[in-house]
């Protein structure tokens, strides 16, 4: 399992080329991915091919589009994962399922899958500070139960964000 995410981080990486910011996200959700994945069970290639891949249309999507918007990135990501899953030789029911995630990532409802759910969860883990005001934390903890689609990811999001940090 450790040589297939590291094939997948390695030619995401590669895709991405200097664009650190976007390798830093798939490598932080993907992390939050693995630890949903303890919890909530789940397919673990299909977790981590999701979550190392769930943004990988966001350069073709500001080509064409002029846009990072997910909605865009949900049609450019999926022709591109499904190259470079098959590459990697993933089955053709894994490429389906991760590709039909990505397809799917910001939104939420159209799949319900514990794999989809975990990905999801995932990514909001790492995107909440960017998305909401964290400092409001009573606010915060709403949004928590509103956003999260498992039991885990809203513990994580609650223990990440709105637990007060051992300072010493």
């Amino acid at each position: 399992m450790e040589v297939l995410k590291d094939d997948l981080l390695r030619t995401m990486e590669d895709y991405f080329g200097d664009d650190s910011r976007r390798i830093n996200h798939a490598r932080r959700v993907t992390a939050y991915a693995e630890r949903l994945l303890e919890v909530e069970g789940g397919d673990y290639p299909i977790v981590v091919g999701a979550g190392v891949l769930h943004d990988i249309g966001i350069h073709e999507a500001e080509r064409k589009h002029h846009s990072s918007g997910g909605k865009y990135q949900e049609i450019e990501g999926p022709p591109i994962a499904r190259g470079i899953l098959n590459r990697l030789g993933f089955e053709k029911a894994q490429v389906d399922e991760i590709c039909e995630i990505i397809a799917h990532h910001h939104s939420p409802g159209k799949i319900n899958s514990a794999n989809f759910k975990i990905l999801y969860d995932a990514d909001w883990l790492v995107n909440l500070a960017d998305e909401y005001d964290i400092k409001d934390k009573k606010k915060l903890a709403g949004i928590i139960e509103t956003v999260f689609l498992t039991e885990s990811g809203k513990a994580l999001a609650r223990e990440t964000y709105l637990e007060e940090k051992d300072s010493g």
